[in-house]
Formats: structure tokens, C-alpha cells, sequence
């Protein structure tokens, strides 16, 4: 008996909730991301880059100061380290034309460092010199990404075409040594740090985005989903940007391995049913995604089963037969019978706005278990139109 025939009531459920659409030339299911779906993608976009970003190292720095007729003094930061980032929940992901801008705003960071600080004089051959640890606040810092998305060779390309960061304050509290007297001299770093996290910070978004965009070109573009067919899921065009949805095109036929499926009939684009683009995910499936299916299953030798359990067990016997059909009685006396169901052809589905449709064309040969032989005695053939 085979195996995958509990994979077609699934198909054909899952038809009652898509609604029919190819929207491209190849593409027959379409992925609608809402505004639901936007926001998880951004919080979790979020939560990627700040686990990427720390911690994070930023470059020190030195300075040094000449005295007129006292000496000079050299001050220096160093093991410069952003070890906490605080997103919170004022951030946004806002839609163009052709890309997508995530800005987080009101974020907070803490960053650690190491100073140092030395006093030499030419009148004197003693250097004074001191050093401790501090701790930065960083407050009212925003990023902003803009992220294009492509279709490239049938997968998706991300990439970061432009990446900002602004800091509002910074706050330097010294520890150790006699912190208090080098505030000033530290102060004097300011700059250089907010310069720092700046930079530093787009930068590693930029790399981070280009890792993601490494790992969405490596996703499959085929699915196996059993050893009889395997799902296309070679994405279609580039993503259409509505108001606030973003819409990608997939090809989603289904392909059998024993055999290539027939050319499907393009349909006309219906609109979709399910609501607004407030969902988190919309799909949208063609019919031909499920007659490919149908199609390769049927190639592959699976829509064929073997019926030889019943409610009421004694009509697959020829006793229960004995007094509507005589002869098969005479001929085998109580043997056991089994159904032989099989597709004569690959069923054909048709979805419209207001109903779906199958047609069915399959044949059951009543086999008749006598001794040890298989006995056909008679072949039912059934053509059926079904509509929902």
C-alpha cells in the first residue's frame, strides 16, 4: 500500500484557506509579511544586532598636552569596551520603495574603559604618573539602517545600503587614582569616544547584515519534503513594497523525483481574501501549486491503495454477497475480497473566488482472495466532479 497517501487531505484542506494567485510570470505562491510580521521581523533583527554588537571594542586613544616652561603631560584611554545596549521599545521599521528602514531610537549604552595619565617636567627628572578605570553612559543614541532586499539568481540578497548612529550625551565617571583631579583631562576624550561608537557600531551592523544576506543565499532553493517530490522554492522577481506589507514571489510548484511534471496552465491573478496586510504572514497559493502535487504523486505511483478493512467487514466477503450477486458466491464460497483503488489519471483541481472544484477519474478492481491467488472479478471505473 503506499505510504503518502495521507499527504493529499492535507493539500486539499490547506486549498480551503490560500486563495489562488500567480503573481509572475513563474511565481505561483506568494508570502505577504503584514505589519505583524514586519515588527517580529524587526525585533528580532534588533536582537540579532545586539548580540553581534556585544561586546564590542572601540579604539583608544592618547593626548598630550605641553606645559610652557613646566613640562608635559600625556593622557591616554584604552581597553575601550561596550559591554550592555539597551534598545527598549522606541524603535520603528518604516517601508520605501524599493527598501526598508529600521531606526531604533532612545537607546542606552554602558561602555568601560582604562585611563592613564603622566606628568613629566625639565626641571625635574621625577614623572608623576596615575591610572584607574571608568565607566561611560552613553543616552539618546539612535541607529538607522536601510536595508535593500533583491532577488538574486532565484534567492534573496540583503543588503545594508546605508547605516547611522547619533549620540546625544555622554556621561565619563572616573575610578580610581585621584580621579576626581583628572576629570578634566579625561573629559577631553569625549570626542574621540562618541566618534568611536559613531563609527564603529554602522560598521558592524554593515558586517552583520552582510553575514545575514550570506545566510539567506544559502537557503535551499528546493525542499524535499518525502522521497516522492520536493517543493520549488526558488523566489520570483524582487519583493514588491506596499504601504506597510512586503510581498515575495515564490514559484512553489511541487516536482516529482520519478518524474518531471507537465506544464501547469498560467491563471489569472485573484485577489486575496484573508483580510489585511495587518496579518503577520499571508499566503497566497496558485492552483497549480497543488495540481503539481496531485501530479507528481500520481507520476510517483502513490495515488494507488489497497482497501481491505471496512466498518462493516462481512461486505468484503462473498457470503455478504451471496444473495445480491449469486455467482460470485458459487464460484468462491467465503473468501475474502480487498478494493484495488488507484488514479487513472492525475486529479485536476480548480480554484476560482467563490469555489474550489477536483476532478477525480479513478478505477477499483474488486479482487477476490481465492486460496492463494488473486482473483480481479470486476472494475469499476468512476469519473467525479467535486465542488466546495
Amino acid at each position: 500500500m503506499a505510504h503518502h497517501h495521507h499527504l493529499l487531505p492535507s493539500l486539499l484542506l490547506l486549498s480551503l484557506f490560500a486563495s489562488a494567485a500567480a503573481t509572475g510570470d513563474e511565481a505561483h505562491l506568494s508570502a505577504v509579511i503584514g505589519d505583524t510580521g514586519l515588527a517580529f521581523a524587526k525585533d528580532v533583527l534588533i536582537g540579532e544586532a545586539v548580540r553581534s554588537l556585544t561586546p564590542l571594542r572601540l579604539p583608544g586613544a592618547e593626548k598630550a598636552f605641553r606645559l610652557p616652561f613646566l613640562g608635559g603631560i600625556r593622557a591616554a584611554v584604552s581597553n575601550i569596551t561596550l559591554f550592555h545596549l539597551d534598545v527598549g521599545d522606541d524603535s520603528v521599521v518604516r517601508l520605501g520603495d524599493s527598501a526598508l528602514v529600521v531606526v531604533a531610537s532612545g537607546i542606552t549604552a554602558n561602555i568601560s574603559m582604562a585611563w592613564s595619565y603622566s606628568y613629566y617636567s625639565w626641571y625635574f627628572p621625577v614623572e608623576i604618573s596615575d591610572s584607574g578605570t571608568a565607566s561611560i553612559l552613553v543616552q539618546g543614541m539612535e541607529v538607522g539602517t536601510t536595508m535593500e532586499i533583491k532577488n538574486y539568481n532565484g534567492s534573496l540578497a540583503l543588503n545594508a545600503t546605508q547605516c547611522g548612529c547619533s549620540v546625544k550625551d555622554l556621561v565619563i565617571s572616573l575610578d580610581g587614582g585621584a580621579s576626581w583631579f583628572y576629570q578634566g583631562f579625561i573629559n577631553a576624550f569625549e570626542d574621540h569616544i562618541r566618534a568611536a561608537v559613531e563609527k564603529v557600531i554602522p560598521e558592524n551592523i554593515i558586517e552583520s547584515t552582510s553575514k545575514l544576506d550570506s545566510l539567506l543565499q544559502g537557503l535551499p532553493r528546493s525542499v524535499s519534503l518525502d522521497n516522492v517530490t520536493s517543493l520549488n522554492m526558488t523566489f520570483v522577481n524582487d519583493p514588491q513594497y506596499g504601504n506597510s506589507s512586503i510581498e515575495f514571489d515564490i514559484n512553489g510548484l511541487f516536482a516529482s523525483a520519478v518524474a518531471k511534471t507537465s506544464n501547469l496552465q498560467k491563471h489569472p491573478q485573484l485577489s486575496l481574501s484573508c483580510g489585511g496586510a495587518s496579518n503577520m504572514l499571508l499566503l497566497s497559493l496558485d492552483e497549480d501549486v497543488f495540481n503539481s502535487a496531485l501530479e507528481a504523486y500520481f507520476k510517483a505511483g502513490s495515488m494507488h491503495w489497497v482497501v481491505d478493512k471496512v466498518p462493516d467487514q462481512s461486505l468484503l466477503n462473498t457470503a455478504g454477497w451471496k444473495f445480491i450477486i449469486p455467482r460470485l458466491y458459487w464460484n468462491y464460497p467465503n473468501d475474502d475480497m480487498v478494493l484495488n483503488i488507484s488514479m487513472a489519471s492525475s486529479p485536476v483541481m480548480r480554484i476560482t473566488s467563490d469555489k474550489i472544484g477536483a476532478t477525480i477519474n479513478a478505477d477499483m478492481i474488486i479482487d477476490v482472495l481465492h486460496g492463494t491467488e488473486t482473483v480481479p472479478v470486476a472494475c469499476i471505473s468512476v469519473v467525479r466532479i467535486l465542488s466546495f
